[in-house]
Formats: C-alpha cells, sequence, structure tokens
C-alpha cells in the first residue's frame, strides 16, 4: 500500500518591511558620481542659486562630501545618484527612505536628500520632475530643515529646531500616495497631506551644492576652500 503524504504547505510570504536598497555611496554598481539629469549637461547649475560644478566621477569619500573652491564663482560639487547605474534603483509609493546626517553651519553649505524622476514619456517629464526634497539645508538657520514635495506641492515644511549643527541625527521620509510623511530621529515632525501618487517613480539624489548668494542663502567666505557634510546609512525600506 502506497503511503499518501500530506500536500506541502507554500513557503509565507514575508511580512513587514523588506529592506529593498543598502549600498555604500562607492559601490559603483548602484551609485553613479558626478553625473544627473537634474542639472544641464555643463554640470554647472547658477540658475539654481548654485556655484556648483559636477565633474564626472567625483562624489563623496566613504560618508564625507566635500565640495571644493575652483574659483570665486564655482566649486566642484560632490553628488552620486541611481539614476543611470547597472541597478537602476527607483523609489515607489510607500517606500520609507532613512539615513543618518551630519551637519556643519559653515557659510555657503548646502546639503541635500532628494529624489529625481525619469521622464513619463520623451520630453514629457512626471509631475515636478518626481522631486521630493528628504531635506535640504543652509547655515542661515543652522538648526531648520526644508522638507519640499514638488510632486504635488503644497507649503513645504521649514521647521526650525530640528537638527543641531555637529550632531547627528536620523532623517526619514515615507512617500505615501496621499501623504510624504518626514521623521527626525524617529518622531514625525511633517506631514504634506499630498502625497505622491499611485504611479510615482524616482531615483535618489545625496548631494552638497554650494550656495550662490540669492535668496537669503550667503556664499560662502571667501577665505573658505572646502566645505563638507556626512551622510551614512542610508537605505530603502518596502512594504507594509
Amino acid at each position: 500500500m502506497t503511503e499518501t503524504l500530506p500536500p506541502t504547505d507554500p513557503a509565507p510570504e514575508p511580512s513587514g518591511p523588506v529592506v529593498v536598497f543598502d549600498a555604500p555611496f562607492s559601490d559603483r554598481t548602484q551609485w553613479a558620481a558626478g553625473t544627473t539629469s537634474a542639472y544641464p549637461p555643463s554640470g554647472l547649475n547658477p540658475d539654481d542659486n548654485k556655484l556648483d560644478h559636477l565633474v564626472r566621477g567625483y562624489g563623496p569619500d566613504g560618508d564625507l562630501f566635500t565640495a571644493v573652491r575652483e574659483s570665486s564663482r564655482r566649486w566642484k560639487t560632490p553628488l552620486v545618484t541611481t539614476e543611470g547605474t547597472q541597478g537602476g534603483f527607483e523609489l515607489r509609493p510607500g517606500d520609507l527612505l532613512e539615513a543618518q546626517c551630519l551637519l556643519s553651519a559653515t557659510q555657503g553649505v548646502w546639503p541635500a536628500l532628494w529624489t529625481w524622476g525619469r521622464d513619463v514619456s520623451a520630453g514629457r517629464p512626471q509631475p515636478g520632475h518626481g522631486e521630493v526634497d528628504v531635506f535640504e539645508y543652509h547655515d542661515d538657520h543652522p538648526r531648520m530643515l526644508e522638507l519640499s514635495n514638488h510632486v504635488r506641492p503644497g507649503d513645504p515644511g521649514y521647521l526650525d529646531g530640528l537638527v543641531t549643527p555637529g550632531q547627528w541625527f536620523t532623517i526619514g521620509c515615507r512617500f505615501g500616495t496621499d501623504s510624504v510623511r518626514w521623521t527626525v530621529d524617529g518622531r514625525e515632525v511633517y506631514a504634506d497631506g499630498r502625497g505622491v501618487g499611485p504611479t510615482w517613480r524616482a531615483w535618489i539624489i545625496v548631494n552638497l551644492s554650494v550656495a550662490g548668494g540669492q535668496w537669503g542663502h550667503r556664499r560662502p567666505r571667501a577665505d573658505a576652500t572646502r566645505l563638507s557634510w556626512r551622510c551614512r546609512g542610508l537605505r530603502v525600506q518596502r512594504g507594509v
């Protein structure tokens, strides 16, 4: 008599959030350095009040992003992005991005962690180019972070008292379909009530810009030759 074995239950689906991106900035299969479609092909962006000069291949040294003065109106600035890489990682609605950051209030610094999306079709960009500013920072308000959603624009968050120069903090951003939510050290600090919608896709960008002196953001001191900030432990979780 042949014994009939009970059917094997399928392996359970993983529950809870899953880390879908966690690559060091040195990994050139996941991060491209010194190039992005968010800037003109020249790598210069003066119309956005930036003294930046992107140089292909120039990114951070480990977790240290350093801008180096080239002239009175130009700085070689570090940038990394997931755009154009072998991995080609793109954020999706519902994803949670977290990173640990260390800022300085040196005059002229403009650190940022943000997103940029591919065109919907040739010459037709996503709303707001898929840009969500996980944060921007300027030295003229040394404890403030600027948090904004350009996909479905509303009132951006200019929130003072969130950070202290010289002290590490963890920034978190969940890109919800109906609301983008930001946390600092695990505490929710802002929700825009707008969200990114269900079809949003975007690459990650981490960089250090240098302010050109407009909009109240000061240019670097005349004797400054280097500006820097640190970012580490960047990862993305997906799933409920």
